[in-house]
């Protein structure tokens, strides 16, 4: 395998990268972010915010910043404009909506460490390594600053950033053309079926995440570990 590889994060999003693949045997794994690698759950910040009240603080979070709220801004939508327009319908709520950006690090539980050992096995044998998450430009920047592992992808290609959330076919082709990746060679790894299942339509080979050794099981019937 030979290639050229631009690995600075100038965003902190998309890494051009081209590779060219001579043997067959060559393998590229693909992983989702949140839930997979990162422990990330809102719940971790308003726990704290809510002072021990679960029922009001799931009433929230399915009210107010809910989850289908959230996915816009992973689309791109802008925070401000966001929050802005959340504010407005639930004014007596502001502090609660915007602590969603301002403490949006303590929402990041840390990395799913079985998972990120295999991460690290994977990459000290050089395999190509790739990220395809659901995620608002604005908000990864806080991962990114604490998770060293997230550098050692080759490309990295957020929601936010392109402007299709997963399960859209359009974001699984626009990743395999940007990257020009061959899906035919490639483990998609992702916590939700929806997203494994349109991975698998474009010719990837998908892995529906539950645990890590349930994944380490995975990969290694298929050759990716040893």
């Amino acid at each position: 395998m030979a290639g050229s590889v631009n690995t600075e994060y100038s965003t902190g999003v998309v890494l051009p990268v081209r590779i060219f693949l001579f043997m067959a045997e060559c393998s590229i794994a693909v992983f989702d972010l949140g839930g997979v690698l990162i422990d990330w759950n809102p719940r971790y910040l308003y726990r704290k915010l809510f002072d021990g009240d679960p029922e009001a603080m799931e009433e929230f979070l399915a009210t107010v910043c809910t989850e289908s709220w959230n996915e816009q801004q992973d689309a791109g939508r802008p925070f401000a404009d966001a929050c802005a327009s959340l504010k407005l319908v639930h004014p007596h709520k502001a502090e609660l909506i915007d602590a969603w950006v301002r403490r949006y690090d303590e929402m990041l539980a840390g990395p799913i460490s079985g998972t990120v050992d295999i991460l690290t096995k994977l990459n000290s044998h050089r395999v190509p390594l790739y990220a395809l998450s659901n995620w608002s430009v604005e908000t990864f920047p806080a991962a990114l600053k604490r998770f060293e592992f997230l550098k050692w992808f080759w490309g990295v290609m957020l929601s936010g950033e392109v402007k299709l959330l997963k399960p859209d076919p359009r974001i699984f082709k626009l990743f395999l053309e940007t990257f020009a990746i061959d899906p035919a060679l490639t483990v998609y790894v992702d916590d939700r079926e929806p997203n494994v299942e349109a991975a698998m339509a474009l010719g990837m080979h998908g892995i529906l995440f539950t645990d890590a050794p349930a994944l380490r099981t995975e990969l290694i019937g298929l050759g990716l570990f040893h």
